[in-house]
């Protein structure tokens, strides 16, 4: 049921790039201008360590590239 509703969808770069965002959004929080804003930087993380996007989903776009069976 969980890989219906949250399938592996983004590629390696994808996750990557995703990842570091979040944690340079993150980074804002406690370096730099420390404004609360860089908590939006979670999402890019979260996204991006699980390997799932809720839009590409929605939208049916896929960066991944594993054949689908």
């Amino acid at each position: 049921m969980a890989s219906k509703l949250f399938p592996i969808n983004e590629g390696a770069v994808d996750r990557t790039l995703r990842v570091l965002v979040g944690l340079a959004g993150i980074a804002l929080v406690f370096f730099g201008p420390k404004t609360p804003w860089g908590w939006i930087g979670l999402l890019p993380l979260l996204t991006g360590l699980a390997g799932t996007c809720p839009l590409y989903t929605l939208f049916g776009w896929n960066t991944c590239p594993l054949q689908k069976r």
